[in-house]
């Protein structure tokens, strides 16, 4: 750790505790409660988080809590990073700086809507391995990240100097189905093992998690949110943690969205309310999510409810603090309520950032998205009698080519199918390089085939996104299982993992090799154009009227996935640090996989637009779509 990144105060007398006694915490031997909010360091860039916690301190909070996403930080078996957005340490600097103490969740698991809910997608190389338990191939790749994260977390305890006052063990482990206490066990003595007995551990479960998910040893802690009965929640609690302060980790401000339905939103009424009876109960509280940021690129994770339901690419969350990191009623009105049990610093909140609008704007055709596969493969592919999955193949997010040739003329439109729901998690298929339609996990499509004996069959499939809760089975992706057309099984694979990041960062001057331009493309292909920002430029929000489902990128950096048709997120959040200012020129590349629309433009709104309810006719094929949905868990 650089010289820069050693945490700021004298470690003598300093001390964060559990004062059984009168229920609450010791600070440094003072009676203390925490204010504490959300806050995602990989769901905002490097630059901007000094913004955002300075909000959060001026909101009236004393405390941030934060994840840390695994699969972030250890992108393959031993090689560490904790670079640039990634600097951990340099996170904590900031929250010090901004007068902020910090409660970390290391996990291993951390849920968070997250990719695998941060669990690295490389341990289902082992494809039996049981996540979450004390299987010995999931404890030694735990074992092993903790040894090198832990370590450099001890200096930045409280009582080390640092900013740290508790460290959750797990996350909300009473919702898994395992129910492995020798694991939750092995948990607490690794964590003591490499922090130390004077930092608090705790754990975080929703009411009916208390029982698998708390541990003797570890301080029981709550989660739950406005529209829930808080004096039975709290009753229940004391039954696990009969004395010491009341604890609610996560008290929801808003929630989370699903591709294909309503944009949630929490009144400010029930929030304020909620959060102020808990604080004259002397309850200490974390409001999940103060600022829930964005998930860029391939980030987003997925539940499964009945049918797969990945996560939108805005984490708004309908925090106190917007998508953009914009002050809303919601944080007025809550640090109103703080204002009534602690100071809260003076002057004003910062103004909402400059915003920008531009366009619309013309994007040009670069090809097919097979017409740059050398491009995207440059080793080529691999073959296979039957198809592997990205895991087999090292192909961690993003998109996989699978390419066969039919063994048969097909004269009659027929069916292509694959069986036991083994589309992971949806594919574009084609037939000599013509679209031909999508399958999808969970989804009933009829898609029907012509073609003759040798012609190509492409069928590029997405990864959305890898579960993050529910079921928290190990999530496979790729085809799961071979195709069938008709009554035969297609078998001889090749199989392109693709690097599309790689290509689009060093785009030009990269010619595909054919053009193939049919009069309206569609099926997966790449549209660009470049355009000047001629003042200073400003926050502003990316909108694709017309344009189906893909993913786009800025200047080489991946904003994350559209889903224009489905919704109900219609704009994506552009930070302003990403686009170069004052003439000079800006490069927007979209990945389009179906349909593009006659005029292929886009534009930039200074304001976003996250709830369009403008395509709610599709109903989800394999379960009724209108059965309230019991959601619960981070």
């Amino acid at each position: 750790m650089g010289e820069s990144n050693q945490p700021l105060g004298a470690a003598d007398t300093r001390s964060f505790v559990v004062d059984r006694d009168h229920d609450r915490f010791l600070l440094d031997g003072a009676p203390f409660r925490y204010v504490s909010g959300s806050l995602h360091y990989f769901r905002v860039p490097r630059v901007l988080w000094a913004d955002r916690l300075l909000k959060m301190r001026m909101s009236g909070l004393n405390v941030v809590q934060l994840y840390v996403p695994w699969n972030y930080h250890e992108p393959e078996p031993g090689v560490y990073n904790f670079n640039g957005s990634r600097d951990l340490f340099a996170f904590l600097k900031e929250a010090t700086l901004a007068n902020l103490l910090v409660i970390l969740r290391p996990g291993p698991y951390i849920c968070a809507e997250w990719e695998m809910g941060g669990l690295p997608a490389w341990l289902l190389r082992k494809p039996k391995i049981h996540l979450r338990t004390s299987d010995p191939d999931f404890l030694a790749a735990v074992d092993s990240w903790f040894k090198v994260l832990l370590p450099r977390i001890y200096p930045w305890l409280y009582h080390n100097g640092g900013n740290i006052i508790s460290i959750q063990v797990e996350n909300e482990y009473g919702s898994y189905r395992a129910c492995d206490v020798s694991y939750m066990r092995h948990l607490a003595g690794l964590f003591r093992a490499l922090l130390g007995d004077r930092i608090l551990l705790f754990t975080t479960d929703g009411p009916e998690g208390l029982k698998c998910g708390s541990l003797q040893g570890l301080y029981t802690t709550v989660d739950f949110g406005p529209a829930d009965n808080m004096t039975k929640i709290f009753g229940l609690l004391r039954k696990y943690e009969p004395r010491g302060p009341l604890v609610n980790s996560e008290y929801y401000t808003g929630w989370l969205d699903y591709w294909g339905q309503n944009h949630s939103t929490r009144s400010i009424p029930a929030v304020t309310k909620g959060l102020e009876k808990m604080l004259k109960l002397g309850a200490s509280v974390n409001m999940y999510m103060f600022h829930g940021g964005t998930n860029f690129g391939y980030w987003n994770g997925a539940d499964e409810k009945g049918r797969f339901l990945p996560i939108t690419t805005s984490y708004d969350y309908d925090a106190p603090i917007s998508e953009a990191g914009d002050p809303t009623p919601k944080l007025f009105a809550i640090r109103n309520v703080i204002s009534k049990f602690q100071e809260v610093p003076l002057g004003p909140l910062p103004p909402p950032s400059p915003k920008m609008t531009l366009g619309p704007l013309n994007l040009h055709l670069d090809g097919n998205l097979l017409d740059f596969l050398d491009f995207l493969c440059p080793q080529g592919p691999i073959h296979s009698v039957l198809p592997m999955t990205f895991e087999a193949v090292n192909q961690v997010h993003g998109y996989m080519l699978y390419r066969t040739y039919l063994p048969h003329t097909v004269s009659e439109p027929t069916q292509l199918w694959v069986p036991n729901n083994g589309v992971h998690d949806r594919a574009y298929v084609m037939v000599d390089g013509v679209f031909q339609g999508v399958l999808e996990r969970n989804m009933k499509h009829n898609l029907f085939l012509m073609g003759k004996i040798g012609a190509t069959l492409d069928v590029l499939l997405e990864n959305m996104g890898r579960l993050s809760f529910g079921s928290n089975s190990s999530d496979f992706k790729g085809l799961l299982q071979p195709p069938i057309l008709g009554q035969t099984i297609l078998t001889q694979w090749l199989m392109f993992p693709l690097k599309v990041d790689n290509l689009v960062k060093g785009w030009f001057p990269i010619q595909p090799l054919k053009h193939s331009h049919p009069q309206t493309p569609s099926g997966p292909t790449f549209y660009s154009t470049t355009f000047p920002i001629l003042n200073s430029g400003g926050d502003t929000f990316l909108f694709l009227p017309g344009w189906t489902k893909g993913q786009v990128w800025i200047n080489g950096f991946n904003l994350g996935r559209y889903w224009t048709k489905r919704g109900p997120q219609q704009t994506l959040y552009v930070p302003r640090p990403l686009l170069f200012p004052r003439g000079a020129h800006n490069r927007i590349t979209l990945l389009e996989l179906e349909n593009v629309p006659p005029q292929p433009q886009i534009q930039f709104l200074d304001r976003p637009i996250l709830n369009s309810t403008k395509h709610r006719t599709y109903v989800y094929s394999l379960s009724s779509a209108s059965e309230p949905m019991e959601l619960s868990g981070h």
